[in-house]
């Protein structure tokens, strides 16, 4: 059985989610949200009928505080985390990723993120693609899907997969987008990791941000357009010489609005997806993509 649980980040619905799944061998989970919302995260976790310390398996899909910051604290507890080996060093010694995340969210880190501590080596477990770990009667396999992070992976669980945000952020009635923060986002790979989950033909996506979905075909294409899209629109304006950041976030936002407002979400509906998924950080993410692409193509010349 698998447990949806929303962490009611910023107060949100439906913004951030773990998923406690049942094994014959005890809970395990996928997913932990950011160190703020523990207290919502045991709630669940009891609502389910475990407790925390009921958790000795924790897969993360990648190292984003929204998606991995507390799972330091299942390891204090005894639990086992496995991660992408790019995401490992960074669990094990967090301190680079703290203090980067304190630099763009200053004086709001403690109350968006919280904190992280370091996981024990012998904690840590290192994911190889296509790596399988059987837990009681359930098998999870790893899939690394690069494009919204280096060190992404999907887990498997039967024909379900837990797709991190590989495959978009969807909140209630509207449209799935892509996240698109910095610093890893690189469109092509994301394409290919897109491809990958067709091939696997999963019968449902679970997104952390944050529903489950079945209609797997049209969704992964209706992503795929919106993030070729949404780098399209900003290429000129990344790669423009007088180009400032903050006005690029703003233009960026009133674009991303003016599609919803189109759409007729509801306020509420729109709320969620600004506290899920700020437009203004893919507009620096994408920014990023575009400025290294350059670069690139320049010093192949």
């Amino acid at each position: 059985m698998i447990h949806l649980i929303d962490l009611h980040f910023q107060g949100q619905l439906e913004a951030i989610a773990a998923f406690l799944v049942e094994t014959s061998a005890g809970p395990i989970l996928i997913e932990t949200g950011p160190h703020s919302t523990l207290p919502r995260l045991e709630q669940g976790i009891q609502a389910a009928g475990f407790e925390l310390t009921d958790i000795k398996h924790v897969f993360l899909t990648h190292i984003h505080l929204d998606h991995a910051g507390v799972a330091w604290k299942f390891a204090e507890h005894g639990a086992t985390i496995y991660v992408h080996p790019r995401g490992y060093p960074h669990m094990h010694d967090p301190s680079k990723l703290l203090k980067s995340a304190k630099m763009i969210y200053q004086e709001q880190m403690d109350t968006l993120w919280g904190t992280l501590k370091p996981i024990a080596a012998e904690q840590l477990v290192s994911v190889d693609h296509e790596d399988s770990f059987t837990i009681g009667d359930t098998t999870l396999k790893a899939w690394h899907t690069p494009g919204h992070a280096v060190h992404h992976i999907a887990w498997q669980v039967g024909p379900e997969l837990f797709t991190g945000d590989v495959a978009g952020v969807k909140i209630g009635s509207g449209p799935v987008v892509p996240p698109c923060p910095p610093p890893d986002i690189n469109v092509e790979d994301w394409q290919a990791s897109l491809n990958i989950i067709r091939q696997i033909a999963p019968s449902r996506l679970w997104l952390t941000h944050s529903q489950g979905i079945t209609d797997v075909n049209n969704h992964l294409d209706a992503l795929e357009k919106r993030l070729v899209q949404w780098a399209d629109w900003l290429k000129p304006k990344a790669l423009a010489e007088d180009v400032d950041t903050g006005t690029l976030m703003s233009e960026f936002e009133k674009f991303v609005m003016d599609e919803f407002a189109r759409m007729e979400l509801a306020p509420a509906i729109m709320r969620r997806y600004a506290v899920a998924n700020p437009a203004g950080m893919s507009a620096i993410g994408l920014k990023r993509y575009w400025v290294k692409r350059q670069q690139r193509e320049l010093g192949s010349r």
